[in-house]
């Protein structure tokens, strides 16, 4: 794609995120008009509180719905960043274990009743601290195999510890079961209860993420050549992808400690990305951001108006969507490989 075209996009990217992030503010069991919106704004801004309207959009839903971009933007980055490290384009930001350690970090919280740290949820920094440690010994454990670890030991290690730590949950449930409820509504994902004490404790740490990711848009191009070709190329592999892995397991662990479980999102924003501008990373990464944001700012936004007043998981939305996404892209790998062997058995005669 040219520069100038990539250019336009991202405007395009940018305004329809504006426009989506107006939509949700507005909408809801009290709709806010465009006008009411924009008095709201001038208001706060000349020192008033812009009546209720302003309660409304500045201490319920303009939080909330910053923080769903955010999330969302971390996400798509994170995935995209996995997608790289792993070769696989069926790669998510939970593929090594980051979901199942934070469930668990958030389940311990919850049914331990941990004390907040100041502004910060207990929920948020357990989930925050269990989706890293997840992550930490996915890498630890796959670099006993070789150093640096081969792409096939990491993803292993990654789905072992996910299956320990979803029996240690299955575990803590059993044994605290009048938590039950609470720590599955948060397993499902959703962003009802958000502050702007969310905002400011999560946001850096995604920030920091996608940048960590963006900074290693070269070396996740080169390890697609693969990891002898990209040695030879004089990428220090070991280091490429360790620090792809950390970038995108910081936003991944900040995103899921401030939403829960929000699957498919870190699967389907970067597919869509690579649709338009092709796989370089250091364009495929800021506009798998931006998709992402508008994906899960509009899967929030259906979730909690289609049924109002009864608000849904937005984990429930994101799945329903991305589960029929997942099984195609499945099929059209298949179907792919299928055609490849065919052409090589036809070769081969």
């Amino acid at each position: 794609m040219p520069r100038r075209n990539y250019v336009l996009l991202l405007v395009f990217l940018f305004v329809l995120l504006a426009f989506v992030l107006a939509a949700s503010v507005c909408s809801g069991s009290v709709r806010i008009s465009l006008a009411e919106l924009f008095r709201a704004f001038a208001s706060r801004v000349s020192g008033g509180e812009g009546g209720t309207a302003g309660t409304i959009v500045f201490e319920l839903r303009l939080p909330r719905s910053l923080l769903a971009a955010a999330v969302g933007a971390a996400l798509a980055a994170s995935g995209a960043g996995f997608q790289g490290v792993f070769r696989n384009p069926l790669a998510d930001p939970y593929v090594i274990g980051a979901s199942s350690g934070a469930a668990l970090g958030a389940a311990l919280a919850i049914t331990f009743g941990a004390a907040d740290l100041g502004p910060i949820s207990s929920t948020s920094l357990f989930a925050f601290g269990g989706a890293l440690a997840a992550t930490g010994l996915a890498f630890a454990l796959s670099r006993t195999v070789a150093d640096p670890p081969p792409a096939s030991a990491l993803l292993l290690a990654g789905t072992a510890l996910s299956a320990l730590f979803s029996a240690l949950l299955s575990l803590v449930l059993v044994i605290k079961d009048k938590d039950l409820h609470t720590v599955y509504y948060w397993l499902l994902g959703g962003f009802g209860v958000s502050t702007w004490n969310d905002l400011v404790s999560t946001v850096p740490v995604m920030a920091l993420g996608i940048a960590i990711v963006m900074l290693a848009s070269r070396p996740l191009d080169l390890l697609a050549f693969g990891e002898e070709s990209a040695s030879s190329l004089g990428l220090d592999v070991r280091k490429a992808r360790a620090a792809a892995v950390v970038g995108a397991s910081l936003a991944a662990a900040a995103a899921v400690g401030a939403a829960g479980i929000v699957g498919f999102v870190g699967l389907v924003a970067p597919h869509a990305a690579r649709l338009v501008v092709g796989p370089g990373h250091r364009r495929l990464v800021p506009t798998a951001a931006l998709v992402g944001a508008v994906l899960v700012l509009l899967a929030d936004l259906f979730a909690r108006t289609v049924a109002s007043p009864l608000e849904l998981p937005i984990g429930v939305v994101t799945a329903l969507v991305g589960a029929p996404f997942f099984l195609y892209l499945l099929a059209k790998r298949g179907a792919g490989s299928g055609a490849g062997s065919a052409g090589g058995r036809g070769g081969g005669r």
